[in-house]
């Protein structure tokens, strides 16, 4: 083929240094360019007012392609300092003309031209692409993690709703409904001893086999009278009157009623002590002080030492009720007395005696296990372990295992959740703080869910957004830079024969 039929392929890297190998630009180009730049931001200090003129000083880069626009809208703005000859007497016209004048000589637009060529398939059009890119992953991000935020909110909720629900509240007035629910305790305790009868024959086998008639002796009293006070279960009567300590909720400020319960007294802070009869130090057993027999005599004949006063002094009553000291009188017999402190609560809701109450339950629990463990391994047992079996010949494998379940009952009955929550929140006047608390934090911890969710969505479409403003600015650099290819390439051919110029590398 002929060589005016040979294209000539230039790869966008080497664009430059081949303009240069090829003499079409001198080497020191760079200074020559800082040159025209000066004598531009000088020129644009003085120029009309004109429409077209804004719309293109508009743009960042002035170069050459904007120059020659430039000198065409001046022609029809300065038309009335034109010459005779042709030329212009306007300076704005003769900056510009020589700023296109210096771009022209050594070839220096093309210099600069491969320059904003090259940069801008190399780096300012794959740069925008790549922000472009970091958007959408950002903004897929964002949705992401405002979905995932669901899973906790819900399981928060559900949590938040069990806990409600354990506790018999709807949440919306803490003191009240917990006063409400905790009438609700001795239901609770009655039915966590449904079918406690059963457990008689194994406090049998226990006491048959220990020795001991009056073991487990808590769990007995329940059998036969069911969850009576404390007092019934030391004084083996019942009290006439029961007065339980009031019950204290330490609520904090923000999570209390104002001016509510601000009077009660908190009785679990002080300790009364306990006498030998397991009751507080302020009840005095009638029964076991010994008044002896107390003969009527005559005040009238025993001489006190004391001068008889004025018939009308003040009159003194002695009819001072004692229960003001803290003193109650219990009567004799059946009669009973005044249930105080820890002997008003019942078995079940006394915190030391229902300690005591779970300690027996796991201890016969405890036991019917290592009987039954002793009846399944009957052949391969010791002589010692004969011995043993020896007391409960009577049971089989199938009557233990029966006795167990029954006990089992009991215990999952008794650590019923609602009832463990209920017994804290009456016995210990912090735990009501503690709840709330708790309850407060999951209501919290949702609205910063929901927040940091609705914040994600915001961000989301904020970052859609700017994806979305650079949509115009990635098709202005692909047209400039298309256009500057298409100089390129025309110029080039030009020099070579209208040879087809072909630049790799750059745009479609």
């Amino acid at each position: 083929p002929q060589e005016s039929e040979i294209p000539i392929d230039i790869h966008t890297l080497k664009l430059q240094d081949w303009l240069v190998s090829r003499r079409i630009v001198p080497k020191n180009v760079q200074q020559e360019i800082r040159d025209i730049h000066s004598k531009i931001s000088n020129a644009l200090q003085d120029m009309p007012s004109n429409d077209q003129l804004i719309k293109l000083l508009a743009k960042s880069n002035i170069n050459y392609y904007h120059v020659k626009e430039i000198i065409e809208i001046l022609k029809q703005t300065e038309k009335d300092t034109k010459s005779v000859f042709g030329t212009y007497g306007s300076q704005r016209m003769k900056d510009w003309q020589e700023i296109s004048r210096l771009y022209e000589k050594n070839a220096t637009y093309l210099a600069e031209t491969a320059q904003i060529f090259a940069r801008n398939v190399n780096y300012e059009i794959p740069g925008v692409r790549k922000q472009m890119t970091k958007l959408e992953q950002q903004t897929d991000e964002c949705q992401k993690r405002a979905h995932d935020l669901n899973k906790p909110e819900a399981q928060l909720l559900a949590e938040h709703a069990a806990l409600l629900e354990q506790l018999g509240v709807k949440g919306d007035n803490l003191h009240a409904e917990f006063l409400e629910v905790l009438g609700g305790l001795p239901e609770l305790y009655a039915k966590s001893l449904k079918g406690v009868a059963a457990i008689q024959p194994s406090l049998d086998l226990y006491a048959e086999v220990s020795g001991h008639k009056q073991s487990l002796p808590i769990l007995r009293h329940l059998v036969e009278f069911g969850n009576t006070t404390v007092y019934q279960y030391i004084h083996k009567e019942a009290p006439l009157a029961v007065e339980e300590p009031a019950i204290t909720l330490n609520l904090s400020e923000d999570l209390a009623p104002k001016n509510e319960g601000a009077n009660e007294i908190d009785f679990g802070a002080i300790d009364f002590g306990t006498d030998d009869n397991g009751g507080t130090s302020s009840t005095v057993s009638a029964e076991i002080i010994d008044y002896g027999d107390l003969q009527e005599t005559d005040g009238a004949a025993i001489d006190w030492g004391i001068e008889s006063a004025p018939t009308d002094a003040v009159e003194i009553n002695f009819d001072i009720p004692v229960e003001e000291y803290g003193i109650v009188v219990e009567g004799t017999g059946m009669d009973g007395g005044t249930a105080k402190g820890d002997q008003a609560y019942t078995l079940l809701d006394s915190p030391s005696y229902r300690d005591r109450f779970l300690d027996e339950i796991y201890e016969l629990e405890s036991f019917l296990r290592l009987r039954l463990y002793e009846l399944k391994h009957l052949e391969s047992s010791s002589d010692i372990m004969f011995s043993l079996m020896d007391n409960i010949a009577t049971h089989d494998t199938e009557s233990i295992v029966k006795m167990l379940g029954s006990v089992e009952k009991i215990i999952q009955q008794s650590s019923d959740e609602q009832t463990r929550h209920l017994f804290q929140l009456k016995h210990s006047p912090k735990y009501a703080n503690l709840l709330a608390s708790k309850l407060q934090q999951m209501t919290k911890a949702v609205e910063k869910l929901r927040a940091n969710r609705e914040a994600l969505k915001r961000r989301s479409v904020d970052l859609r957004e700017q994806r979305q403003q650079l949509n115009p600015v990635l098709e202005e650099l692909l047209a400039q830079t298309r256009a500057l290819q298409a100089h390129i390439e025309k110029d080039i051919s030009k020099r070579y024969k209208n040879r087809v110029v072909n630049l790799m590398g750059g745009v479609n």
